[in-house]
C-alpha cells in the first residue's frame, strides 16, 4: 500500500485536532520527532525505510486528539490511552497494520502485557512493543521531545532519570537504545523551535 503523503497526514491532523492549540502542540511534536528520527537516519548506519519512518513519526501521536474534552482540555489522566486510540483511528480509516502500530508501540520503551496489568493501565492487556527497526527508531526519537506546557526537548540523561521510576530494567532498555542509535543533537532543533532543553 502507498504511504500517505505529508499533505495527507497534515489533513488528518487538521481534521481530528479539536482546537488550533491542540493541532499546534501535537502536529509540531510529530514534526520534531520526524526531524530527530531523520537526524539518526542521516548518519548512514541504519538500513531502514526512510519514508515509513517519516509517515510513522508524523502519525504516531494522532490519537492524542481523541483525549481532548469538549471544553478543549487534554485528559491527562487517560493519556496512556492515546497510542491505542491512534491505532484504532488509523485502522478504522483503512490504514495498514504496519502503519497503525507506530501509534500503539511508541510509549516509553515499550509496554508489555505484564506492565499493563502491574500498573492497572486503562488499555487492553497486550504487548505494545516496537518490533521493526522503523518502529523502534520512531519510539526512540519520541523520547527527546515532550508536549509539556511549554513543550521541551529532553536530554538522554533526563529521560533516563524519568524512565527509571518504572524500574531499572526500563532504564537499561533505554541505555541499550542509546548504544545502538546514539544521541541526537538537540541544540539546533531547540533553537529552530524555540523550546528549552531539560
Amino acid at each position: 500500500m502507498r504511504l500517505p503523503s505529508d499533505r495527507e497526514i497534515l489533513a488528518l491532523h487538521e481534521k481530528y485536532a479539536p482546537t488550533p492549540e491542540a493541532f499546534e502542540l501535537v502536529y509540531t511534536h510529530c514534526q520534531i520527532v520526524c526531524e530527530i528520527a531523520e537526524q539518526f537516519l542521516s548518519r548512514d548506519t541504519l538500513d531502514l525505510d526512510a519514508e515509513l519512518v517519516r509517515a510513522g513519526s508524523l502519525l504516531h501521536d494522532i490519537g492524542v486528539y481523541l483525549l481532548y474534552t469538549p471544553s478543549g482540555e487534554l485528559d491527562h489522566a487517560s493519556y496512556i490511552r492515546h497510542g491505542v486510540l491512534g491505532h484504532e483511528l488509523l485502522r478504522d480509516l483503512g490504514f495498514p497494520e504496519f502503519l497503525c502500530r507506530f501509534c500503539s508501540c511508541h510509549t516509553g520503551v515499550g509496554l508489555t502485557r505484564d506492565d499493563v496489568r502491574a500498573q492497572s493501565l486503562p488499555i487492553p492487556a497486550a504487548d505494545y512493543l516496537a518490533e521493526s527497526g522503523e518502529e523502534q527508531l520512531v519510539m526512540y526519537a519520541d523520547k527527546f521531545h515532550s508536549k509539556t506546557t511549554p513543550p521541551t526537548f529532553v536530554t538522554p540523561a533526563t529521560y533516563t532519570q524519568k524512565i527509571r521510576r518504572f524500574g531499572d530494567a526500563k532504564a537499561r532498555q533505554f541505555t541499550q537504545l542509546r548504544a545502538h542509535y546514539g544521541d541526537p543533537d538537540l541544540t539546533p532543533l531547540a533553537t529552530a523551535h524555540g523550546h528549552t532543553v531539560v
